[in-house]
């Protein structure tokens, strides 16, 4: 950030958790968030980009959005909690953290399987990874005679 301020000028986008970097705010430097509304613990993003930067992290609930099982939201919580009660945060599980089978095997067939784990997606478009994500979900469907 500090050289493609100082040396680039470009006009560049970054997406980071890291809330430090938003201290480097200057007039070549500014912050915008997504505008958010809280309830206790439940969090609706308003889909509008606001000035200013985050006050905290929201990733635990971008998970539970994007369908992380509940028994990982749920310990991140707690992890969460005892960061922001205690002085020496206890992270370690006592127990394991997931009690349902999460691998890839249990979510998809081995063909399916096998499928997944030859893309290289980070050299594909957004379009082509979303086409393989169809097929892959037909072929999904199909397996458990639902297509």
């Amino acid at each position: 950030v500090e050289h493609i301020e100082k040396r680039v000028h470009a006009k560049t986008l970054f997406a980071t958790h890291y809330h430090e970097l938003t201290d480097m705010e200057s007039d070549k430097i500014r912050n915008f968030c997504v505008a958010v509304k809280e309830r206790g613990r439940d969090v609706t993003f308003l889909r509008r980009i606001v000035a200013g930067s985050a006050d905290k992290s929201y990733g635990i609930h971008v998970a539970r959005l994007a369908g992380l099982p509940k028994s990982v939201t749920k310990r991140a919580e707690q992890i969460l909690d005892s960061l922001e009660n205690d002085a020496v945060p206890q992270v370690k599980p006592n127990k394991p953290i997931a009690t349902e089978d999460t691998t890839l095997g249990s979510l998809f067939g081995s063909a399916i399987n096998n499928e997944l784990l030859e893309l290289d997606i980070m050299t594909m478009t957004p379009i082509e990874a979303l086409n393989e994500l169809y097929k892959l979900q037909n072929e999904a469907k199909s397996e458990s005679g639902q297509g």
